[in-house]
């Protein structure tokens, strides 16, 4: 029964939640496709202007070569690693697009926090390399905020009173499922960076003729995680944008004005969804040039855990420790309520006590997380609520706890009190013993109860302890104990003492 309950400590993901992050893990890979195929066109853009005018290209080039380079570097290091945590998790025939262990809490602190081969501190150093190296060469304070945004490696404020760098708070116990997930977002945010700088790299050049031969229509979400109730917000652009020009958006066959071609909606339920539509504009010889375009996104439904650190179960009158997390939200934006019955009192990022009242009932526990400026509720949780067990007595005996059998006299006589507790292994509850009775037997069979109204034993009981010769029994039984739930409980059974 305690490896059951060993088990069940473990914060326990969902088969929805883990689905959920194959959902998203899917959609990232295709907008991570999407912006590739964006950047691929501006390097053979890049390439061809290099082959007609060197001399004008030349410098613009090599800028864009090096993006590439250390784009490229970023990503395939994340791969790498995800490719290293499914086979940790799953065995060296593990794909990464096929999970089998999607829950293994294991495989990711393995791979990214184990001393001496751990490889967080090599993914964080890369990050902030690549973050530095790319905003040098943003221009846009908007684009600047939203790259340094998504290439942050600081643990939000709070989070440092946990003691955690970055790597461990991004994948200590983290799922495999999710570790994936939150390396697929990053090599998505590392196109999303390459593609701002090289749209700024290929605007100093003269790309006038590509504008007419390579007119295609592309849809840029600055979000591709979004949360139900959250903003799916997108660029609507053609490629290499004459800003002197800008083309007219039309969906589902109404235009859409906006200056800067961003469009945003409200995600009210969840599945798959496409943004559809075309674009038109004039090129270089005043032709009207039509596009069409169409963008995927995947909605998921809200997605957060709460978890007893003990059990399923909670304990009436006692101070339970619970913890709460939502997947990509920092633990500072997230709340928590319980009703039932009892009180709830944080005690720090993400972790609370929470101490019910009513034996037999069910606690209800609300999840909510500060999104975009407002509080959405994430999800409820419900546990069952339960009397405290009943202890074990004992008599101190040094360092150890004496539960039955020989005990030298000399031991006796230095004890001068019951205890009583929950020691098992998941519970470590002391208990106030208030009184209990010791059965003696003399010479001729007679049986002698001796009462003590508290945990102390009673000069009578000692006069008789003394006067017992080796081997001789005795027990103590009727044991009365009060616990943190100020229930007063008869433990059930005797100790059997044999003097030594």
């Amino acid at each position: 029964m305690y490896v059951v309950l060993m088990a069940m400590l473990a914060l326990n993901v969902s088969s929805d939640v883990l689905n959920g992050f194959s959902l998203v893990d899917e959609s990232l890979n295709r907008s991570t496709e999407n912006a590739n195929a964006v950047n691929q066109g501006i390097y053979k853009t890049f390439d061809e202007q290099l082959k007609s005018n060197p001399t004008k290209v030349k410098e613009w080039y090599d800028k864009a070569q090096h993006v590439r380079k250390i784009s490229d570097q970023l990503y395939d290091l994340a791969e790498e690693l995800k490719v290293s945590i499914v086979k940790m998790s799953d065995g060296e025939e593990g794909d990464v697009h096929n999970i089998r262990n999607r829950e293994d809490l294991e495989a990711a602190t393995q791979v990214m926090l184990a001393p001496g081969t751990g490889r967080g501190q090599e993914l964080y150093d890369a990050i902030n390399r690549y973050r530095e190296d790319i905003l040098k060469m943003v221009s846009d304070p908007q684009q600047q905020k939203i790259i340094e945004s998504n290439l942050t490696t600081t643990v939000p404020e709070k989070g440092q009173t946990l003691g955690k760098n970055w790597q461990e708070y991004m994948f200590e116990t983290m799922p495999t499922s999710a570790a994936v997930t939150l390396l697929t977002k990053l090599q998505s945010d590392v196109r999303y960076a390459e593609g701002e700088v090289l749209h700024r790299l290929v605007s100093n050049i003269d790309v006038k003729d590509i504008r007419v031969n390579e007119l295609n229509a592309y849809v840029i979400p600055e979000s591709q995680t979004i949360v139900q109730g959250g903003r799916y917000r997108a660029q609507i652009i053609m490629a290499a944008v004459d800003t002197t020009n800008r083309p007219s958006i039309f969906i589902g066959g109404k235009e859409f004005k906006n200056d800067k071609g961003i469009y945003e909606t409200t995600c009210g339920s969840t599945g798959e969804f496409s943004l559809k539509g075309y674009i038109e504009m004039l090129n270089g010889s005043g032709e009207r040039v039509k596009r069409d375009f169409e963008q995927k996104y995947t909605v998921v439904a809200p997605a957060a855990t709460v978890s007893a650190d003990l059990m399923n179960v909670l304990y009436a009158g006692y101070d339970n420790p619970m913890s709460v997390s939502v997947p990509g939200v920092p633990t500072s934006q997230i709340s928590l309520s319980m009703s039932g019955g009892g009180t709830l009192t944080p005690k720090g990022e993400g972790k609370f006590i929470a101490k019910p009242t009513q034996v037999g009932g069910e606690v209800t526990f609300t999840v909510s997380a500060s999104l975009n400026g407002a509080s959405q509720q994430m999800g409820q949780f419900k546990y069952r609520v339960r009397k405290l067990p009943d202890p074990t007595a004992y008599i101190q005996n040094g360092d150890d706890h004496f539960l039955g059998g020989k005990l030298s006299k000399q031991a006796l006589m230095a004890a001068d009190h019951l205890g009583a507790a929950v020691d098992d292994g998941l519970l470590n509850i002391p208990y106030r013993v208030t009184g209990f009775v010791a059965t003696f037997f003399d010479n001729m069979g007679n049986q002698i109860d001796e009462a003590s109204s508290s945990a102390a034993f009673t000069d009578r009981q000692k006069n008789i302890i003394r006067q017992l010769a080796r081997g001789k029994r005795f027990y103590i039984g009727k044991i009365k104990a009060i616990g943190p739930d100020n229930i007063e409980r008869t433990l059930n059974g005797s100790m059997e003492v044999t003097v030594n």
